[in-house]
């Protein structure tokens, strides 16, 4: 049977994955699965146009400024060329605009010199704080604008996190919908008060890295990317839950997936793009490709796609795009309407003018991107402005927010008898390839293959692909441990070659033998590839065995581009345990700051840790023997049986054992939470459905849709206290039970609905109030197309982790109080 041959993404990636099989996952809940009704998706036309709700006098400037250019300028406005940055819009000198460029990433500027890597998404979810998201957010964009870039490629909520062995999802922040789409809200905010036009990826279903794009076998057939089959109603609930927030939150541009959906490819998929998108969530700004994920010309276009990247170069030299000039074709023989032409190019520019990037005083592009050009032709097709200055630094003091942030997105899982915080101990063994700095090198973009040992050796700050950033510094522990232990008089030996102590089976070369030992492991993930296994990387599960069987005092610190399966949590000589996720450049300076108690751990997880890799089959990666090697072009689908159930909301619904759950963290302190109450209605009655669902003349949705969703109509307030002995950062967090729809079983037994990070001091208390709108109470109804709140009890569950409720109550939305 022929076998694949890949295709290339952005970066030159190869996309097909070669790890072990995680085979089609079986239903777990709710109404029959009938393949029949995921195999299309229904068709929505015309692609509504942009109205400018919200943004009437940068729509007015765009309009203006489209209705000077030519046939032929419109479509340069829409298409990708080659230039100096990952993506370009070619200039219209005669008009004054000189083009727009895009640049990676969600953690950092990556085709940039001199500037920082900030902490990953997923490190920002870990540490349950919207300020912290939103300062992330702030001093990103003043890198992004510092190197004269229109268009950050970031943040990102697809991948969600649906399955643990997906290979990006730390570049996105939660499998929580809700968890996931305040981060990604607060990162849009910050990013755009600072003049940056944030770009929220992948739209939608992006969920697996494996056969995401279509290939070739070796007859010549193209075998299609694979299809995310996935219910309406989950659709709404948990994968488009975050791009409405987005939305909301004004984000200049959505970029859709490689995948398929229902059939039908992510950038051409009209009930996606024209009917959720556009007409139901109201997006006002434009719709761009994935490089590379345009597969045509005409019925993306009509489909709702607004501008195609990489455009013109196409991963070559040569000058080939679906639009260009094919685009100009379309629209003189009818086969595009002009009018489609105008409100794309209207989207794209509507952004542009609203963020002032049309001042003079907005930066050129730092003509030392042309060299860090992966995509760069021998020429280029128009002049681009750049700034008069080159390799300009952008770094300022970002490393402070780094740090901070670094640390508080560390997770202490386990801290018997008070281990920690250190406490100058006189002598202390490290252990793990994490533990050291890089040896091969700071950029990861290209160092895809485990098997090469480019990334053996040195910590993980941040995962690979187009989503990483190149490093100027990086702080790695060891170093930071150093410099501690001179200011204790602390001993320091280590050994960082895993196999050296995991072969002999002892702490050999080590004398005297270590008060304390810590274990840095990793776990790595890139675009491109998904995840072979759970359990951390480089045979590390045997290494924190191994010392925890010869030192009594072990605390292992994972890095990590996901979750981790944990074997060793138990063991009796494992004292503490730190999920430090991916911390960007202060990553070591981030970790002694919590392993000595200059900052409290307060971290929580933002997904569960379960016993064992098996009980994740729930949510399993579409790929087999079979499929590598199939004739079928359509034979990749992945079905997402599981509907609502993932991540927490599977083992709560079924009642199994984990780990560690959800939302779970230990701090230095102790917490306690009391006095929960729920405000009366903000109105009376409350409708099971929003005003606009009965409304003839409501007109176009506004950002976000129907504004009666994002009305608040109860609070919920409770008191919070610090009842350790030192200062600390409490999450307390909301859980609802939700009414289910008649004759359905997948509504999850508690969804979270609220967080607060409250920082308190020894005995101090503070009452948290977490504000629900309509949509927070509503599930989505599949046959009114609408959302509704449910006839029935609300269970309201308040504490400090999906299984930890310190105070409960309820109420009836639609009928008193409970």
């Amino acid at each position: 049977m022929p076998r694949h041959k890949s295709t290339l993404a952005k970066g030159a990636i190869a996309l097909l994955a070669t790890h072990a099989v995680h085979g089609q996952n079986t239903p777990t809940a709710g109404l029959p699965w009938v393949q029949s009704d995921y195999a299309t998706s229904p068709p929505v036309y015309p692609s509504p146009n942009a109205t400018g709700q919200g943004w009437e006098t940068a729509f007015e400037q765009a309009s203006g400024f489209v209705s000077q250019l030519t046939l032929e300028e419109k479509v340069r406005l829409v298409t990708g060329t080659a230039g100096p940055c990952v993506g370009n819009i070619g200039p219209v000198p005669r008009l004054g605009f000189n083009g727009l460029c895009l640049q990676d990433g969600p953690l950092a500027i990556r085709e940039a010199d001199y500037a920082s890597v900030f902490p990953a998404g997923l490190t920002v979810a870990a540490a349950w704080d919207r300020n912290l998201a939103h300062a992330r957010g702030q001093d990103m964009a003043d890198e992004f604008v510092g190197k004269g870039a229109h268009v950050a490629l970031g943040p990102v909520a697809g991948p969600l996190g649906r399955s643990g062995y997906g290979g990006r999802n730390w570049e996105g922040f939660s499998p929580d919908p809700w968890l996931t789409g305040e981060l990604f809200a607060e990162t849009i905010v910050g990013m755009e008060e600072r003049g940056i036009q944030a770009c929220a990826k992948h739209y939608i279903g992006n969920e697996q890295e494996t056969q995401r794009n279509p290939s070739v076998n070796d007859d010549g057939q193209t075998i299609e990317a694979v299809s995310s089959n996935i219910d309406d109603r989950t659709m709404h609930e948990v994968y488009a839950w975050p791009f409405a927030n987005a939305v909301k939150a004004g984000a200049s541009s959505i970029m859709c997936s490689y995948n398929r959906v229902n059939g039908s490819y992510g950038c051409q998929n009209s009930k996606l793009l024209n009917g959720v998108l556009k007409d139901e969530l109201g997006f006002q700004g434009y719709v761009v490709s994935d490089w590379g994920a345009t597969h045509a010309g005409v019925a993306p276009i009509l489909a709702g796609l607004d501008m195609d990247m990489p455009g013109g170069i196409a991963f070559t030299e040569t000058e080939h795009s679906y639009f260009g000039g094919n685009l100009t074709a379309a629209v003189n023989n009818g086969s595009v309407p002009i009018g489609r032409v105008d409100d794309m190019a209207r989207r794209i520019m509507t952004p542009y003018f609203r963020l002032g990037q049309n001042e003079a005083s907005y930066p050129g592009v730092d003509p030392s991107s042309d060299g860090l050009n992966f995509f760069k032709p021998a020429q280029f097709l128009y002049n681009w402005t750049y700034n008069s200055q080159r390799d300009i630094d952008v770094r300022g003091d970002h490393a402070n927010l780094i740090r901070e942030l670094g640390a508080a997105g560390i997770v202490l899982l386990k801290n018997v008898d008070n281990a920690l915080p250190l406490k100058a101990p006189k002598n202390i063994g490290i252990f793990g390839n994490d533990a050291g700095d890089l040896v091969n090198g700071q950029y990861s973009l290209s160092n895809l293959n485990l098997g090469d040992g480019n990334f053996d050796y040195g910590i993980l700050a941040m995962g690979g692909g187009s989503g990483a950033g190149r490093l100027t510094y990086v702080v790695p522990p060891l170093d930071a441990i150093k410099e501690r232990a001179r200011q204790d008089g602390t001993l320091v030996q280590y050994v960082l070659n895993n196999s050296v102590t995991t072969q002999s089976g002892n702490l050999q070369p080590m004398y005297p033998a270590p008060e304390v030992c810590l274990v840095f492991l990793k776990t790595w993930a890139t675009e491109g590839y998904d995840r072979e296994s759970l359990l951390v990387d480089w045979n590390g599960t045997a290494l924190a065995t191994t010392v925890a069987d010869n030192c009594t005092n072990t605390i292992v610190v994972t890095h990590s581009g996901g979750l981790n399966v944990l074997p060793f949590a138990d063991h009796p000589n494992i004292t503490a345990i730190l999920a430090a996720h991916l911390g960007g450049q202060e990553a070591g300076n981030s970790i002694v700051d919590v392993l000595y108690g200059a900052v409290n751990p307060s971290g929580h997880l933002p997904y569960t840790i379960a016993k064992s890799e098996a009980d994740y089959s729930f949510a399993a990666l579409t790929n087999s023997s079979a499929l590598l090697n199939t004739t079928d072009p359509n034979a990749w689908q992945s079905d997402f049986r599981e509907r609502l159930l993932i991540d927490y909301r599977h083992f709560d619904h079924h009642g199994l054992p984990v780990q560690y759950e959800f939302g779970f963290g230990l701090s230095y302190t102790t917490f306690e939470l009391s006095n929960i109450s729920v405000s009366d209605p903000a109105t009376s009655p409350i409708a099971p459905l929003p005003p606009s669902a009965n409304s003839t003349s409501s007109g176009p949705n506004p950002p976000g849709g129907a504004p009666a969703l994002w009305q608040t109509l109860y609070t919920v307030s409770a008191r919070v206290t610090n009842t350790g002995a030192r200062p600390g950062a409490a999450v307390p967090q909301l859980y609802l039970s939700l009414p289910q729809p008649a004759n359905e079983d997948v509504t999850p037994a508690r969804v979270l609905r609220g967080f607060e990070k409250v920082m308190l001091q020894p005995g101090e208390s503070k009452v948290v109030t977490f504000p629900l709108m309509r949509r927070d109470l509503s599930y989505w109804d599949v046959e009114r197309q609408q959302w509704v709140i449910g006839d029935g009890e609300v269970g309201v569950h308040a504490g400090f982790s999906s299984r930890d409720f310190r105070a409960e109550g309820a109420f009836r939305p639609l009928g008193g109080r409970g």
